[in-house]
């Protein structure tokens, strides 16, 4: 009982249908969409980062060819290198991390996903793309590193 005497009553979450909190929650299945689009970026970000360490390594190889011969100490070979490594990983990031969320997705019940809502198709395309243009930036990095 509350102050004065009266009863406090907990509402439900969804007044129309009158359905408690505890069996209709779709803010689950948002939090999940949520975090894969975090690790999406988080991903797309270590691409991005891979690449411009990859590209640095040909500014070092320009610069090699403008110092005079004798003050010739850049590694370049090790950017292109790593720079791949991180386009890499960032490729497998994504994937694991969309495989993570489809498999989470699975363990939902019905009631708590949004019935008029694309049921994570359109993160699950995005994410593929993504991979493939990842793979695609792998192969190119690793060709022109040799």
């Amino acid at each position: 009982m509350a102050k004065g005497g009266s009863v406090l009553r907990l509402e439900p979450a969804c007044p129309e249908t009158n359905v408690p909190i505890s069996e209709f929650d779709p803010r689950v299945y948002f939090a999940a969409e949520r975090t894969m689009l975090a690790w999406l970026r988080t991903g797309l970000t270590i691409m991005a980062f891979g690449f411009v360490i990859a590209r640095f390594g040909l500014f070092l190889k320009i610069l090699e060819f403008q110092l005079p011969k004798g003050s010739s100490s850049t590694h370049a070979g090790l950017s292109g290198v790593l720079g791949t490594a991180l386009v890499a990983a960032g490729t497998l990031m994504i994937l694991a991390a969309t495989a993570q969320h489809r498999s989470f997705l699975a363990t939902l019940p019905a009631i708590d996903r949004p019935k008029s809502y694309s049921g994570g198709t359109l993160v699950l395309l995005s994410s593929l793309f993504i991979s493939v243009i990842g793979v695609a930036l792998t192969i190119y990095l690793a060709q022109s590193a040799e």
